[in-house]
């Protein structure tokens, strides 16, 4: 089963050669044996998904229409809303936190049919590029047990890549998603802000999060996409009228299209065997038929700036509802009123966390709001216009998802300023609210997987997948499992 794509799965239990209760016992069964040595999971609930496999199951065998997914197993990343099921994002402040109500996505993915297992490791509210920086512990990469997996999605990554669980999801605020499916060679796709609900997402930065899919390859990813996203009432940013669908836009190749290729992306602070494997990459897609045009990323010195200026600033508003008092954490040695604030944020928040909603209240303060929050959005828009014009040139642009592979756990968290430098190439998408495919294409010197990433104009979903499918079709990158893996 293990070999098994997601959508094969699918339709090896709609042909009945297996159940979706021997699939998802099959997956409990990998978790058991696997995670103690990855630390992908952060919980899971056997009983639950087991019994929900047999409702699922009993809808097939009765014939109901469901999805292209119905009886697959999935697991979330555990800073989305799922009712009466521990969602902690990774922090002690939420530690044993069981909302009572579905994110939107969870809600769209049970009534196709899927079955969720379990909650996945992460960055303390997703406040991190490795998954290290979280409550229970940092996830390991099935690649080499003494590297990261890139964050802060994590656990949603590494439990696809050691075969623990065939699709996931994760939640992309600067390359969430992007990196950590390039750290542990699978593919994912942060999609255009507003295509799929936030609803039940707890909220990080608002304006720049989306949540998105990770698999095996990218067509299992975008058979997930179709079912989380579309409209949502109860999300006024959710502007998709109807759900994706793309199905029909696949085998259509790529001759013509038009790709941009950012020289100035390989010109200094990436590494040699990534640069070699994404323009071999590159040629690859001209090979394939695209046309593929050089040119220079306007504005890369203002990214990095601008996003964790803007990212923590929403940070620091979105997480004062943390105070001890309506739900959370609360110290038990508060004596006073202002005890309880400062002493439950104190001992409920990690490091980095209390980094960025310091560095947030800082830029959002009187004294400074002009000085840095306001700089920072002229230079989002600044970026965000550049992107339109440049997608008046191109289909879409080909990259780097990050200047490295995979480095040693511990390697860069005393040093916060080298893990933002790692999201140079993501963080630019969520700025301007662009889609964004990853996809593995290929090892650097010490066999670990490296990933480029296609990005397109807003709501180009299709044209993106299509070229990402063309490319796996065309290549084998996507089928490399880890030794580590089942």
């Amino acid at each position: 089963m293990f070999e098994l794509t997601s959508l094969e799965l699918a339709k090896a239990i709609q042909e009945k050669k297996l159940t979706s209760v021997e699939a998802v016992s099959a997956c409990l069964g990998a978790v058991e044996k696997l995670d103690e040595k990855i630390n992908a999971f952060i919980s899971f609930d056997p009983e639950r998904a087991l019994a929900r496999a047999e409702e699922v199951q009993k809808k097939i065998d009765a014939g109901e229409k469901l999805s292209r997914l119905a009886g697959v197993p999935v697991a979330v990343k555990d800073n989305i809303s799922t009712r009466n099921f521990k969602t902690t994002c990774a922090s002690k402040m939420l530690e044993g936190f069981e909302p009572v109500y579905n994110a939107t996505v969870i809600e769209k993915m049970e009534e196709a049919g899927l079955i969720i297992i379990g909650k996945l490791n992460m960055d303390e509210f997703g406040m991190g590029g490795s998954t290290e920086t979280g409550f229970f512990g940092a996830a390991k990469n099935p690649w080499d047990y003494t590297r990261v997996t890139g964050g802060s999605s994590g656990g949603s990554a590494a439990a696809v890549s050691a075969g623990e669980i065939p699709l996931s999801l994760g939640s992309d605020t600067g390359g969430s998603i992007r990196q950590p499916c390039a750290f542990c060679g699978i593919s994912g796709i942060k999609p255009t802000y507003g295509a799929v609900s936030r609803y039940g997402l707890v909220a990080y930065a608002s304006s720049l999060e989306q949540i998105g899919p990770m698999g095996r390859n990218i067509e299992d990813c975008a058979a997930l996409l179709e079912i989380i996203s579309g409209r949502d009432n109860r999300d006024a940013t959710c502007v998709l009228p109807e759900p994706f669908s793309f199905e029909a836009k696949f085998n259509k190749g790529i001759e013509g299209i038009k790709i941009g290729l950012p020289v100035n992306y390989f010109e200094s602070g990436i590494e040699q065997g990534v640069r070699e494997v994404v323009l071999k990459a590159a040629k690859q897609f001209q090979e394939a038929g695209a046309e593929l045009i050089e040119f220079r990323m306007p504005y890369t010195e203002y990214m990095i700036p601008a996003y964790y200026i803007i990212a923590s600033a929403e940070a620091s508003s979105n997480l004062s509802r943390y105070d001890g008092v309506k739900y959370g954490f609360r110290s038990e040695s508060a004596k006073t009123l202002n005890d309880v604030y400062r002493m439950s944020r104190n001992e409920g928040f990690g490091l980095e966390v209390k980094r960025r909603v310091m560095l947030g209240s800082f830029v959002l303060s009187s004294g400074y709001y002009d000085a840095y929050y306001k700089k920072a959005s002229d230079a989002r828009r600044l970026i965000k216009s550049a992107y339109e014009k440049l997608f008046q040139s191109f289909d879409m642009i080909l990259s780097p998802v990050a200047p490295g592979t995979a480095y040693k756990l511990g390697e860069n968290l005393d040093d916060p300023m080298k893990m933002y430098m790692g999201d140079i190439y993501t963080v630019s998408v969520n700025l301007a609210g662009l889609p964004a495919v990853s996809v593995p294409c290929g090892f650097d010197e010490l066999g670990l997987p490296v990933g480029i990433q296609l990005i397109g104009n807003v709501f180009t979903e299709a044209k993106l997948i299509n070229s990402a499918r063309e490319y796996q079709r065309i290549t084998d990158w996507h089928t490399r499992i880890p030794g580590n893996a089942l």
